[in-house]
């Protein structure tokens, strides 16, 4: 238990750091910025399929079989981040560096952040309860995803009106909810038996909706074969870096 404890914990500060990408982009123009993230963003997308369907849904139905409440538990990882989404206005800037946000609303991300930072923890502590190999995959999966997010979060709030410290700084303590995310679900998963069961495939649940409802819409505003072509590489690829992760398992 002491390791899945040094390991969660020991991730979930590396995805925190995260939160310090924006600084890096500053020099960068933003049309290339962009075509940057987008790719990156079909990587993501790939990557959060991929563990969800390659490690952890596969994980669980071995130890534990596939239920009913398995897949009421899928549809409930989709259902809370559907809210966090609808009610919280929660949303991903993949896409930095547009105008039209106003300062209140970049409150208003750091706020959805937060709380999605916090799952985040959540779900990576419940990985590393499966095995460390799976813990590891997820990890990888979510700073796969942070990368394009945090980019973007810092550029909603640099036209939010904050400095590049404050954003850096706001950023980073919206980051490490994450780290609060995995202590509440280590705490629990000792005093809950088998809490993973339910842990794990609402974390897959939620990983599919953001793929599916987040990540490749924005793939979608992108036209031309050449890019597409270059998308679907990205997308694959980091399906087949799940793949690869297997061999850790």
């Amino acid at each position: 238990m002491n390791q899945i404890w040094l390991y969660s914990i020991l991730s979930v500060l590396i995805v925190s750091l995260i939160s310090f990408a924006g600084i890096f982009t500053l020099s960068i123009k933003i049309e290339r910025l962009k075509l940057i993230l987008i790719y990156l963003i079909s990587f993501s997308a790939g990557a959060l399929l991929g563990d969800a369907f390659i490690h952890l849904l596969p994980e669980l139905i071995e130890e534990s079989g596939f239920e009913l409440a398995t897949s009421l538990y899928i549809l409930l990882g989709i259902v809370i981040f559907f809210i966090l989404e609808k009610v919280i206005h929660w949303h991903h800037y993949h896409m930095p560096f547009d105008k039209e946000h106003e300062h209140p609303f970049a409150y208003m991300n750091l706020v959805g952040d937060g709380l999605h930072n916090f799952m985040d923890g959540l779900i990576i502590a419940a990985s590393y309860m499966i095995n460390p190999g799976v813990g590891i995959a997820t990890t990888l999966a979510v700073i796969a995803h942070e990368i394009p997010q945090e980019i973007g979060d810092f550029g909603v709030l640099i036209h939010g009106g904050f400095s590049k410290s404050k954003a850096l700084l706001l950023n980073f303590l919206s980051a490490l909810t994450a780290v609060f995310g995995a202590i509440i679900g280590l705490i629990l998963a000792g005093r809950i038996a088998g809490i993973e069961k339910a842990l794990i495939p609402i974390a897959a649940g939620g990983f599919i909706y953001i793929a599916g409802a987040d990540l490749i819409p924005e793939l979608h505003k992108e036209r031309g074969i050449k890019k597409a072509m270059l998308q679907t590489l990205a997308f694959v690829a980091g399906i087949l870096v799940m793949i690869l992760l297997l061999f850790l398992e």
